[in-house]
């Protein structure tokens, strides 16, 4: 007899163990009887009648991404791939109406984002796309936020995470970038070439200057020199024409001393008779003379006509 309660016990023990199930955590478990919602349990140890109650779905409560990419224009008629991600999450207290209202929340999230990226997009051009991303994403959740509220679904954040435009305009906003580049770098090069041809003027300038300056004072020393050499010779009896002569012989000579001192000079000495400094002294002192005599007979001229014109 006992024999034959053994099947009983069994059929007792599984629908004992079928009664008990657990639940992980951040989940949420929907149990229906008969085909009919009875209650939403939370993680831990749950008890529910076999072959009466059963689990009808999981819901997870975890924060989770959906990235969707849209391809849309701008409004300069630039062709454009944006990435959106959209983080969202299950609000605990409305598990029901994310099972039981939306069949597919994800198509759901995506046909929202669609709507609202081509509605502002074409409203920018390109390079404010790049900018205002943050409002492309601000109003993605404005929109998303009061859409899937009333399915239980709460939008965390929502992020343009790539801009991705037509390969070739691509290729010419990096070409418009390098000349842009290049055209400050020749600005820069042409600034540095201006400001060391003007140094360099300067510098040649100044150079110039002091150049003369000591042009002009080497000058000076040399006529004070000749002045004292000739007023050292009157003191002893020769006069100025003698004087100068004398004085111009002594260069010639230290001229011709100083080339035959350099070791790769030539100097070439035209034939002469053994007298021809005396006669070049001579020719000198003659040629002094009769200039002063020239000078002196003007200037008695000159004297002559004054003192007639005053008589008169």
């Amino acid at each position: 007899m006992s024999y034959l309660l053994y099947p009983l016990y069994v059929v007792l023990a599984l629908l004992l163990f079928a009664s008990f199930f657990t639940v992980k955590q951040q989940t949420a478990v929907i149990i229906e009887r008969f085909g009919r919602f009875l209650s939403v349990r939370n993680s831990g140890l749950q008890m529910k009648i076999p072959l009466v109650d059963r689990i009808s779905g999981r819901v997870s409560l975890k924060i989770q991404q959906l990235d969707v990419i849209i391809e849309t224009k701008t409004l300069d008629d630039v062709f454009v791939k944006l990435k959106v991600s959209v983080q969202f999450v299950v609000i605990r207290d409305k598990v029901y109406e994310a099972f039981y209202k939306l069949e597919y929340p994800h198509d759901q999230i995506t046909s929202y984002v669609f709507d609202v990226v081509r509605a502002e997009v074409p409203k920018m051009k390109l390079d404010d796309v790049f900018v205002k991303k943050d409002d492309i994403a601000i109003a993605v959740k404005g929109e998303l936020q009061d859409a899937m509220l009333d399915y239980g679904y709460d939008i965390i954040k929502t992020l343009v995470t790539d801009i991705d435009p037509d390969a070739q305009v691509k290729a010419a906003m990096n070409r418009i970038n390098a000349s842009e580049r290049e055209k400050i770098a020749a600005q820069f090069e042409g600034d540095a070439a201006r400001i060391l041809i003007v140094e360099k003027a300067k510098a040649e300038a100044e150079s110039k200057r002091l150049q003369g300056r000591g042009i002009a004072d080497q000058r000076r020393e040399i006529a004070k020199g000749l002045e004292e050499s000739v007023d050292v010779l009157n003191n002893v009896g020769i006069n100025s024409q003698e004087a100068s002569a004398l004085i111009v012989v002594t260069q010639h000579y230290d001229t011709l001393q100083s080339l035959g001192e350099e070791t790769d000079s030539n100097l070439i000495l035209l034939p002469n008779s053994p007298h021809a400094a005396s006669d070049m002294l001579n020719n000198m002192v003659a040629s002094f003379t009769a200039s002063n005599q020239i000078g002196e007979a003007m200037k008695a001229k000159k004297n002559k006509g004054s003192n007639d014109k005053n008589k008169e």
